[in-house]
């Protein structure tokens, strides 16, 4: 046998963790995504929340102490607030875990174009990502629904999971080439970089769902699921440099604004209904800078 043999079978587990899935409850109308990775069991999900619980605290701690939290009565944070006050209730039927979960959004005052939701719905916006992107209200929605979505698909769980797998495989090559003779190093650092690799594709798979899934509770809420498109490309005028999307952990922007209108004939009606009205009578999409063009949506 060959060195690449190790590699083979490292990417072989790769396969799986990606490929194995475990049965998750999913809304039977709007978008599809399919059961949650099995892989997120190689992770202890509660202990995941309670660390993320503890680090966010510590996060919002420090960004007090630097008067960078923004307060309770901020204009910004009430708006934030209030949109996850729509956008939770329907986030609800993805994970029966988050019926329990304490959720916080908070604001912190830095120039980072940056939003996360951590493991037990704690959120949290930069005011970086609302006033260089000046973010609409459903713009806004599109970035938390997409973040919360992480959470809600155990995201984090599940690539700690992947790296537990990817790690036991490169040591699994490192001994086989021991056994076999061959520099354990070489054929291991082999097996890293493959490993690598792959994660990254991982991760871009996860950041595609968070998206889809985004959609959908936003447009359940209420929000316009259009709003995808102009979000990124507001984020592709300020984003010129980005990394090819092969070695990048998130799919290019023209990638991502394809895929959301592919998702437009599913998650269209579901806004249609949140508003009262049906799709026809929907006006174009505009956002608020005038460079970009309305997005436009017909059923037929």
């Amino acid at each position: 046998m060959k060195p690449i043999y190790s590699a083979f079978v490292l990417s072989s587990l790769l396969v799986f963790a990606t490929g194995a899935t475990a049965h998750g409850d999913t809304p039977q109308d709007g978008v599809k995504v399919g059961d949650m990775s099995i892989m997120r069991k190689f992770a202890p999900t509660g202990a995941l929340e309670q660390q993320a619980a503890a680090q966010y605290a510590q996060t919002m701690r420090q960004a007090e102490q630097k008067n960078a939290l923004g307060p309770d009565n901020n204009a910004q944070v009430i708006r934030l607030r209030a949109i996850a006050d729509k956008i939770i209730p329907h986030a609800l039927k993805w994970n029966d875990r988050s019926k329990q979960w304490k959720w916080e959004i908070n604001l912190i005052g830095s120039k980072q174009i940056n939003a996360y939701c951590m493991p037990g719905g704690k959120i949290a916006f930069y005011t970086g990502i609302l006033d260089t992107l000046k973010l609409t209200d459903d713009e806004v929605a599109i970035v938390m629904g997409h973040e919360i979505a992480h959470a809600l698909r155990e995201h984090g769980a599940e690539r700690a999971g992947k790296a537990t797998v990817a790690n036991l495989g490169v040591k699994a090559a490192e001994i086989w080439a021991s056994y076999k003779g061959y520099n354990p190093n070489v054929v291991g650092s082999a097996a890293g970089g493959l490993a690598q690799v792959s994660m990254l594709a991982f991760s871009r798979g996860d950041e595609t769902e968070a998206d889809i899934v985004g959609l959908d509770i936003a447009a359940r809420a209420g929000f316009d699921p259009r709003a995808g498109v102009t979000l990124w490309q507001k984020m592709g005028m300020i984003n010129k440099n980005s990394p090819p999307q092969w070695l990048s952990t998130h799919p290019a922007g023209k990638s991502r604004i394809e895929e959301i209108k592919r998702h437009f004939p599913e998650v269209m009606p579901l806004y249609a209904h949140a508003k009262g009205v049906s799709i026809s009578s929907l006006p174009p999409y505009q956002t608020n800078v005038k460079n970009i063009a309305p997005v436009i949506y017909s059923a037929n």
